[in-house]
């Protein structure tokens, strides 16, 4: 139900969210990633990670190297998953070339509303079809990118199940529901402006988050078969959110809104990591 709450319900949110877009929410926007992506660090660096070397079971600290190796093949995942996404949506707008950042520094762009703007000035009668194909595409691929997510829930919950709404899990799965918001985002604005009802639009939203629950299934198991396979499973679940966390939360945070306060927001948001970590 948790998982359920972060990934569907995230996405949801997002599809909401995206459905009633502002045009001054960039700001707010901002704040939003770079406060998620402290409080993520905070809960990979003080928790995930250092559970990964002794976790529950395990009779001696494990290798330093295995648990580089799981980091680094979490982050790797989800980076190609993520190269992924930017192929199949980048080529379609103008202006994305080789000098341009290769991650959002708009709101246009972290919402795929630039999709909307260049099918709007074309003026044809393929524009609300290429654009509804593009929110499908960004549906299925977010969907995919929601998995590995679910399975840092599931490894987290793993780690520390001693309560459902305490500890590591609930704060990863808090935290995922949060940055999940602009992606539901990205992914309801193409389809709304392809033509899609609103709440269609925000359904299937929603929808994309669900393997965000198999995900978690996968990664609670993992951790239950064996002390090696926890601290696998806590090391990729690391991983992966280091690389939202460096990957994308900060450079959105800070290109979408190119001042100091991203950065207070992100110390604000790593303060209360470490509050939720260790209190």
């Amino acid at each position: 139900m948790i998982t359920t709450a972060a990934g569907v319900g995230g996405t949801g949110l997002g599809g909401v969210v995206g459905a009633v877009l502002r045009r001054d929410s960039s700001k707010v926007i901002s704040l939003l990633l770079a406060f998620a992506g402290g409080v993520m660090m905070a809960v990979v660096c003080f928790d995930l990670i250092p559970e990964a070397f002794l976790p529950e079971g395990a009779a001696e600290p494990f290798s330093v190297w295995l648990v580089m190796a799981g980091t680094a093949f979490g982050f790797v995942i989800v980076w190609l998953l993520n190269m992924w996404i930017d192929r199949a949506t980048n080529p379609e707008i103008v202006h994305i070339d080789k000098n341009h950042p290769q991650t959002a520094d708009d709101l246009d762009e972290l919402i795929h509303a630039d999709h909307y703007n260049k099918h709007k000035n074309e003026k044809n009668t393929s524009s609300s079809k290429g654009l509804f194909v593009a929110g499908l595409v960004m549906a299925c691929a977010i969907a995919l990118h929601n998995m590995p997510e679910g399975m840092v829930i599931g490894a987290s919950y793993a780690g520390d199940a001693s309560s459902l709404t305490g500890g590591a899990g609930f704060i990863v799965a808090t935290v995922i529901g949060l940055h999940n918001i602009p992606e539901g985002m990205a992914v309801a604005v193409p389809l709304i402006s392809g033509g899609m009802n609103k709440a269609k639009a925000i359904t299937i939203t929603a929808l994309s988050g669900a393997p965000t629950i198999i995900g978690a299934i996968i990664g609670y198991s993992l951790g239950l078969i064996s002390p090696l396979w926890l601290s696998l499973s806590l090391s990729f679940a690391g991983g992966a959110m280091l690389y939202v966390v460096f990957g994308e939360l900060f450079p959105e945070s800070f290109l979408i809104w190119k001042s100091k306060a991203p950065g207070a927001m992100a110390l604000l948001g790593t303060m209360v990591g470490l509050l939720l970590v260790y209190v």
